[in-house]
Formats: C-alpha cells, structure tokens, sequence
C-alpha cells in the first residue's frame, strides 16, 4: 500500500488542476520534515487537515469505521504563500543539491514543481488549501 501526499483548494471547483500525484513527496515525507527543519521553513506536514471529504475516501479504502467521521473537527485552511514558501526553498535546495534524496530526488523535485504551480495558482485566486493523504 503507497500514501500520496494531494493538494485540496478550498471550495468546489478552483477553476484550475490540482493533481499532483505525491507519491514520491509521502516517500520522503521524513527526510522532507528534516530538510524543511534545517532550511527553517514549515515542514510539508504542517499544512496537513483532514476534512470529511478526504476521510470518506480512507474509509472507501476500508480504512476505519464510519462513526469516528462525525467527530472530525472542522478542516484547517492555510494561505497558498505560506505554503509556496516552503515549496520554494525546498526545490531550491534540491536543485543547488541533486543528490540530496538519492534516486528520488528528481521525483520529489518534480512533484514540488508541480505543488508549485498549483499554489500559485491558488494565491493569484485567493483560495486557501491544505495537504491531505491517502493510501492505494
């Protein structure tokens, strides 16, 4: 079973794509957090909320029992910026130093070009978003 680490953008239809398939950043989610540390940035996963919609797709997957659902607290929403920032220094990084997650590296970097893009697309709108997870 792989996690993928997806971009929600608040509200039903953003106007845009926000398909990033994240495979590659929940691969490296820890090595990420460390980064993310040592670049004194917020880690990916501090962006991360769980709202009824992405639950209901666990619970699809046969994850959990239903009933824990209704007592979910209402998702965090995060300004797209604060999470371009983080994005931002982290391809930074990646790029002055290719090697820094072995042979994933270049999979994490595209994946955070492509959270990049969605981000900023989302500030030039004004939508909020967060992370969320899911498992295949």
């Amino acid at each position: 079973m792989s996690a993928s680490l997806y971009i929600v953008v608040e509200g039903d239809d953003p106007g845009f794509d926000i398909f990033v398939n994240g495979q590659a950043l929940a691969r490296n989610e820890d090595a990420l957090q460390r980064l993310a540390e040592k670049l004194q940035t917020q880690p990916l996963l501090e962006f991360f909320s769980a709202d009824r919609n992405s639950m209901a797709l666990l619970l699809d997957q046969g994850a959990g029992d239903p009933d824990w659902t209704e007592h979910l607290p209402q998702p965090q929403w995060f300004q797209a910026d604060a999470g371009l920032s983080t994005v931002r220094l982290l391809l930074e990084f990646l790029t002055v130093t290719p090697v820094a997650l072995g042979s994933d590296t270049e999979f994490v970097a595209r994946e955070l070009r492509e959270y990049e893009t969605v981000l900023r697309k989302a500030s030039q709108r004004g939508l909020r978003w967060h992370l969320a997870v899911s498992w295949r």
